[in-house]
């Protein structure tokens, strides 16, 4: 597991709860982009939930509103990085 940057982690889990979702942190074994990137540069990560936990596969089906809170989150804790209030 790649340990990702505090602050990027904690503006997830706040524009989360601050937009009503639950969250929690989770460990993955998946060879992410942002596992190499966090080598060199500030990272975090946002997982969604999919059906019966699959991802990284074909068969991967993720619900549109899921994916729609993960990128508000997304979007929300960008802007929280870059000083502009969401």
């Amino acid at each position: 597991p790649q340990p990702f940057t505090p602050h990027l982690v904690e503006a997830v889990r706040a524009n989360a709860a601050d937009l009503g979702y639950s969250c929690m942190d989770v460990v993955s074994g998946a060879g992410h982009d942002a596992v190499y990137v966090a080598r060199v540069a500030p990272a975090a990560m946002i997982f969604v939930p999919c059906a019966d936990g699959i991802s990284h596969n074909e068969i991967e089906d993720a619900d549109p509103a899921h994916l729609e809170a993960g990128c508000n989150v997304l979007l929300r804790a960008m802007l929280a990085s870059a000083g502009v209030v969401a």
